[in-house]
C-alpha cells in the first residue's frame, strides 16, 4: 500500500470540499479524503486553527476566509478579474445577457467572473466551475489558442457528451478549432443545453499570448450571431490591453486588426 505524505493528506483533506460539497462534517471529510477519523481530525483542526477551514455552531466545516485571501493573490484570479470587470460590465449592459471570463487548468475551463440578469437564458456556471473544454464557447477558444501538444492529447481521449450538439468526434473537433483560428471567435451551439448558444474571443496578455477567455450565453432561439460577436470581440480588446497588450503594427493602441 502507498504510503500518503503528509502534505498530500493535507491537500486531501481540502479537495474533500466541491461546488456540490461546500460543508462537511468530520466524518465526511475522512471519508471523501480517505483518511481514518483520527488523522481527519488533527488534520481538520490545524487548518482550522490556520483559516483555512471555519466550523459552524452545528459542526459542520466549511471553507475559511483565509484560504480565500490567499487564492486572491493568483494573478490569473482577483488581478484578472479587476482589469476584466468594467469590459464585462459593458458587454453586459449591450447584452443583458449571460457574461463569462474564463481560463484554462488542465483539460477544464474554470470561471473566475460572471455576470448574469434576471431575464438571462439559464447556465450551470458559477464562479470556480469547472467544465471539459470542448462544449463550451471559452473551452474552444482556450483549446484553439493552446498548444498543438494539449490539442493532440484532448482530441486524443473521449469527448464527453450533454446533448445531440455536443462535438463527440475528434475530426469534427480539429476543425472546429481550426476555424476558431481563422476567425478569432468560438460560436458554441446548444453542446451543454439545449436552449443555450455562446460567442467567446481570446484575452491576451502583455506578450500577446493567451490568458483567458470571454463569452455571452444567450438563448439558442432567435440568437443573433452576427451582432454578438463584434460586441464579444471588443470586450476581449478592451481586456488585452488593459493587460498591456497592443495589437501588431499598432503602438498607439488603435482599433485596427482583430483580437
Amino acid at each position: 500500500m502507498t504510503v500518503r505524505s503528509a502534505p498530500d493528506r493535507l491537500l486531501s483533506v481540502l479537495a474533500a470540499f466541491d461546488h456540490e460539497h461546500p460543508a462537511l462534517s468530520l466524518t465526511d471529510i475522512s471519508r471523501r479524503a480517505g483518511l481514518t477519523l483520527t488523522t481527519a481530525h488533527r488534520l481538520v483542526g490545524a487548518l482550522t486553527e490556520w483559516g483555512a477551514l471555519e466550523r459552524d455552531e452545528s459542526g459542520v466545516y466549511h471553507v475559511g476566509l483565509r484560504l480565500w485571501e490567499v487564492a486572491a493573490l493568483a494573478p490569473r484570479g482577483l488581478a484578472l478579474r479587476q482589469a476584466a470587470l468594467p469590459y464585462l460590465e459593458d458587454l453586459y449592459e449591450a447584452t443583458h445577457e449571460n457574461v463569462q471570463l474564463a481560463v484554462r487548468d488542465g483539460s477544464e475551463v474554470v470561471y473566475i467572473e460572471w455576470i448574469s440578469g434576471r431575464s438571462s437564458v439559464g447556465v450551470h456556471i458559477r464562479v470556480g466551475a469547472r467544465w471539459p473544454l470542448h462544449v463550451t464557447g471559452v473551452g474552444l477558444v482556450l483549446l484553439a489558442y493552446g498548444d498543438p501538444e494539449l490539442q493532440q492529447e484532448y482530441c486524443a481521449k473521449p469527448l464527453v457528451s450533454f446533448t445531440p450538439y455536443t462535438i463527440t468526434d475528434a475530426g469534427r473537433l480539429r476543425r472546429v478549432l481550426a476555424e476558431v483560428r481563422r476567425s478569432g471567435v468560438a460560436v458554441s451551439d446548444r453542446q451543454v443545453t439545449m436552449d443555450a448558444l455562446s460567442v467567446a474571443a481570446p484575452v491576451r496578455g502583455p506578450d500577446g499570448t493567451l490568458v483567458a477567455a470571454v463569452s455571452v450565453v444567450v438563448p439558442q432561439k432567435g440568437a443573433q450571431v452576427p451582432v454578438l460577436i463584434p460586441a464579444v470581440r471588443l470586450a476581449a480588446r478592451g481586456i488585452s490591453r488593459a493587460l498591456g497588450w497592443q495589437p501588431e503594427g499598432s503602438p498607439a493602441g488603435g482599433t485596427n486588426g482583430s483580437v
